[in-house]
């Protein structure tokens, strides 16, 4: 991992505990709105009665004269409309604000009229904002009706902080609707650059693909015409020019050793970051696997070597599967392991294929993680820092051409550390994906 590329940090236990409380209270908003509400409702209905039953009302009220069953409807009038706080907010605002006012004018001054600010809150997280200066316009009338009636001390006394209020809650419903709004949008542009992503690697595959199909056309068609055309113009001149005949020969011999190193240099040709001399590089096998792991663990990453079950003989395609596949984990090892890290390779042999399987105890962060798909250098060694190949795409691609399995990520707690594990069937002929069809001649 580079010095400047940022560590993932695990947030504090309080701090999850919180969230996975908030998102399991939203989960139940989502799914059974109409339930919320009713228990929202419900608990401020039983405040007001309780407070109306016990007589507390009674204890802050300019007038402590005002019949029971007004205080009674008062009390149902401000709290049983937050039902409707959500599908209509305003209409609930408009009732609340008309028994405020019977109870400012009353003196009562029943403190459940405090539930407008639940409403308040409502409109400021779900409405347009003029909505929200007419609702507290409107949230004004109780204020000024009481005051009028029942004036304790000066105007501003009783007015301004009542309105700071207001004007907390209103700012604290926009805060959490930006916040709303700035999550959501991240969550979509997460999910349009994941489907960017995988739109970008599909179209990259294809044309790999097309590319490849033109290589093998341009190759085997060009060169194994002008075989064909040798061979046939050959067996003619054999009877009556034996010289022509040999000349013949020679040309299908070169044309044949020019095709074989095309197709040899096929892949290599395809990708940008070879060097010319990777062309002249034989392919590399499992026998050079102990080679590949020397230099790895000379370059500082112990490494540890097993192998069960008999040999058995492979094609030469499935070794350089198993050999790409391990030079790559091992690679990402030395890369994003971290200081201390630890690897393992296990070969298992069986009657059904090959199984191998690579294993470190590196690091597992959410960064080392990202830069677990970068591939290594092609020549048998891996490759220098910041050296991007093919990744897990790569790896998945040379795995389904010989219809095997691959599986790469963290190993199962409480281990840490990353986990590649490949299997290769039994098989004689790779399986070759189907690619584009050119027309071109």
């Amino acid at each position: 991992m580079d010095e400047d590329e940022p560590v993932a940090h695990d947030p504090h236990p309080l701090t999850q505990h919180v969230q996975r409380l908030v998102q399991r209270v939203r989960a139940v908003d989502r799914r059974r709105p109409l339930v919320w509400d009713l228990l929202v409702t419900g608990f401020f209905v039983t405040a007001g009665l309780i407070d109306f039953a016990g007589g507390g009302w009674r204890n802050i009220a300019h007038n402590t004269g005002v019949p029971g069953w007004l205080v009674l409807v008062t009390t149902l009038g401000l709290t049983v409309p937050l039902l409707w706080r959500r599908r209509r907010p305003m209409t609930a605002l408009a009732v609340m604000v008309l028994f405020g006012t019977v109870n400012g004018g009353t003196g009562a001054m029943l403190q459940v009229a405090l539930v407008q600010l639940v409403v308040l809150f409502n409109i400021a997280l779900r409405l347009p904002l003029r909505t929200l200066g007419r609702a507290g316009a409107l949230m004004l009338a109780p204020l000024v009706v009481g005051t009028v009636r029942y004036p304790r001390g000066s105007w501003d006394q009783q007015i301004v902080p009542q309105v700071w209020a207001y004007a907390l809650v209103a700012l604290l419903g926009i805060a959490v609707r930006s916040r709303q709004d700035y999550t959501q949008a991240l969550v979509e542009r997460a999910h349009r650059l994941e489907v960017e992503r995988d739109q970008q690697a599909q179209l990259a595959a294809a044309a790999e693909r097309t590319r490849i199909a033109r290589e093998m056309h341009d190759i085997i068609g060009h060169n194994l015409s002008v075989i064909t055309g040798l061979a046939d113009g050959g067996r003619y001149a054999a009877a009556k020019s034996p010289e022509h005949a040999a000349k013949a020969l020679d040309a299908i011999g070169s044309t044949s050793r020019q095709a074989l190193a095309e197709l040899r240099r096929l892949l290599d040709v395809l990708r940008d970051d070879v060097p010319e001399a990777a062309a002249l590089t034989p392919q590399p096998s499992l026998t050079d696997l102990d080679r590949l792991v020397d230099g790895v663990r000379s370059a500082g990453l112990p490494v540890r070597t097993a192998v069960r079950g008999h040999a058995v003989t492979l094609p030469q395609g499935q070794q350089l599967t198993v050999y790409r596949v391990v030079q790559e984990a091992l690679t990402n090892t030395l890369k994003h392991g971290g200081p201390g890290a630890t690897a393992a390779v296990d070969i298992a042999y069986a009657e059904d294929g090959v199984t191998v399987t690579i294993t470190d105890t590196g690091r597992t962060g959410l960064a080392g993680h990202t830069g677990r798909a970068e591939l290594v250098h092609p020549t048998g060694h891996p490759g220098p820092a910041g050296h991007s190949g093919r990744g897990l795409t790569g790896m998945q691609e040379r795995t389904s051409l010989y219809g095997g399995t691959l599986e790469a990520g963290p190993r199962p707690l409480p281990a840490s550390g990353w986990q590649v594990r490949l299997h290769l069937p039994k098989t004689t002929a790779p399986t070759a994906p189907t690619a584009p069809k050119d027309t071109a001649r």
